[in-house]
């Protein structure tokens, strides 16, 4: 139901998450010379070019995971187009967002959760069934809820630009299909 699980995003600043790729090696757009490295790939932010990356998949994986973590925010879109060879984030106001459970990509040896699987897990369900057990409310502090799904990487929010790159599964069948194909 869209009035119940979307949301949409208020907008965080920019320049912030500009000087985080400047930090891990984005070579700002006045200072790029495309003759040193024809093959980089373009980094947009909210539309804006503002430089250029050569280690893209390192990059975007670094930022899935921070904004997974939520030590960047949970509304920050992340889309990579390998093709155009561009890597474009959003963190403007008014796009429409919907929740999507994670699949991990690689093993994750913090929740021993193997590739392919859901990052959802018995002991994620099992604190949501100790809220419900207790009556525990959103300002309890032992309380999980979806907040604590959402800040434990189990779901993630994504907008319309981003699931056109995202492979979503709409079913278990699906998802045994994607784990065949990984094998």
């Amino acid at each position: 139901n869209l009035s119940l699980m979307c949301y949409v995003s208020v907008g965080s600043p920019a320049e912030p998450i500009k000087e985080f790729m400047v930090q891990r090696n984005m070579e700002l757009l006045e200072e790029y010379e495309p003759g040193s490295s024809p093959d980089s790939t373009k980094v947009f932010i909210n539309g804006t070019w503002v430089g250029v990356h050569n280690e893209p998949a390192h990059l975007v994986q670094l930022v899935q995971d921070l904004r997974r973590r939520c030590i960047i925010s949970h509304e920050v879109s992340l889309v990579r187009e390998i093709r155009d060879r561009e890597f474009k984030i959003f963190s403007d106001a008014g796009r429409v967002m919907r929740p999507l459970f994670v699949i991990e990509q690689t093993d994750n040896e913090k929740t021993n959760v193997p590739q392919g699987n859901l990052a959802l897990t018995k002991e994620h369900i099992r604190k949501l069934e100790e809220d419900a057990l207790y009556a525990r409310k959103k300002d309890d502090e032992d309380y999980f809820g979806w907040d604590g799904l959402q800040n434990s990487g189990v779901i993630e929010y994504l907008d319309a630009e981003e699931e056109e790159s995202a492979m979503i599964c709409m079913s278990p069948e699906d998802l045994e299909d994607y784990r065949q194909q990984k094998a």
